[in-house]
């Protein structure tokens, strides 16, 4: 087995777990204590693996950080490498992701942020750029605010092609450019917002996570606030695809990185208590892109459970076999070897766990 590295962000630090080949988890930290994580990015592309990390101080504000000796030492810059220009007058609150772009741009790193905005990095996530098309979009002034407040959470690179990248907006919907972030077009046909007086508007989808399927680039998987879907024309519009899971909401969802059609999915009951359904600890997966769901709980507590998985709480590395990683408010982190048919307890007593990411090192 291939040797693996495991961040987990939480609500009070990071934490970094390594296992060499089939050996156990080792688990450090908190780093960075007493600051939130919610993002987390592992750029592979370079010669040696680079950890960059969103991280929110009460004190000192948010900031990201990096590391290339896999969290053995940090760096930070020396101006903050995500600040809004003067003229928008707003202010960072919070780094919500840090997506490495793909192999045909090797530095090109994205980050999503709260406020709702987008900035890019051509130096591999010292330093980032204002992405203005998406902020001085004509619709951007009516998106509303999830729960957790508004923000780009989500941005989905093209392997074929640079300039291609997808975001999503909570709650202003996806949003789509094919010129490097120049313009933005709302891409949300078909997608639902049961909880607005037109339920498919062009705009104001609360999405709460997207991912792309490893062999057909074009076909993406949607987690929305209400309904599980699938998009086979690179977004520009969403079939539903959840009938056979338990519930039609949840926050996280993750593809496999080699076999196209797979597909991971954590639900979650909508309503009064926001838990998962018939309070069993579960993951659902696709084999046939959305046709039909499978329940994984091998390993898994079979008592009455009360761990929420949050949208960048569920993810898979490149190994071989494939891991699938999952985190949630309970504060463990549970991992499967083997594609997600069982499962194992990595770490438990947490704080709230916000992020997971794992790559082959």
């Amino acid at each position: 087995m291939d040797d693996v590295v495991l961040a987990i962000g939480t609500r009070k630090g990071l934490f970094l777990g390594r296992r060499g080949g089939a050996g156990k988890w080792e688990l450090t930290g908190p780093h960075f204590p007493m600051q939130a994580v919610y993002s987390v990015g592992i750029d592979t592309r370079r010669a040696v693996p680079r950890l960059l990390v969103g991280a929110d101080s009460s004190h000192w504000g948010p900031s990201v950080f990096r590391s290339d000796d896999l969290g053995r030492s940090w760096e930070e810059s020396a101006r903050p490498a995500v600040r809004f220009p003067k003229d928008t007058d707003t202010s960072l609150e919070r780094v919500w992701q840090l997506q490495p772009a793909g192999p045909v741009a090797p530095d090109l790193v994205w980050a999503g942020t709260q406020p709702g905005a987008l900035f890019r990095s051509d130096d591999g996530g010292v330093s980032f750029e204002f992405v203005r098309g998406l902020w001085e979009h004509p619709q951007r002034e009516q998106w509303g605010a999830g729960f957790g407040g508004q923000a780009v959470h989500t941005v989905v690179t093209d392997p074929r092609d640079a300039d291609a990248v997808i975001a999503a907006v909570s709650s202003g919907g996806v949003y789509r450019s094919s010129d490097g972030g120049a313009s933005w077009t709302a891409s949300n046909t078909g997608l639902k917002a049961e909880f607005l007086p037109d339920p498919y508007p062009e705009f104001g989808q609360c999405v709460h996570k997207i991912a792309r399927d490893a062999e057909e680039p074009d076909r993406l998987y949607l987690q929305n606030h209400g309904g599980v879907y699938r998009s086979d024309d690179a977004g520009a519009s969403w079939t539903e695809i959840g009938k056979g899971l338990p519930a039609d909401f949840g926050f996280a969802i993750a593809t496999h990185p080699r076999r196209g059609g797979v597909a991971y999915v954590s639900t979650v009951k909508d309503g009064g208590d926001r838990y998962q359904p018939e309070y069993r600890c579960r993951i659902h997966r696709t084999e046939d892109a959305g046709a039909s769901w499978t329940a994984l709980s091998a390993g898994l507590p079979t008592e009455r459970h009360y761990g929420v998985v949050l949208r960048d709480g569920l993810r898979t590395d490149d190994a071989d076999p494939v891991g699938v990683y999952f985190g949630n408010r309970n504060g463990e982190v549970y991992a499967s070897a083997d594609e997600g048919d069982s499962w194992r307890l990595v770490a438990s007593h947490l704080p709230d766990v916000l992020c997971v990411r794992a790559a082959v090192v």
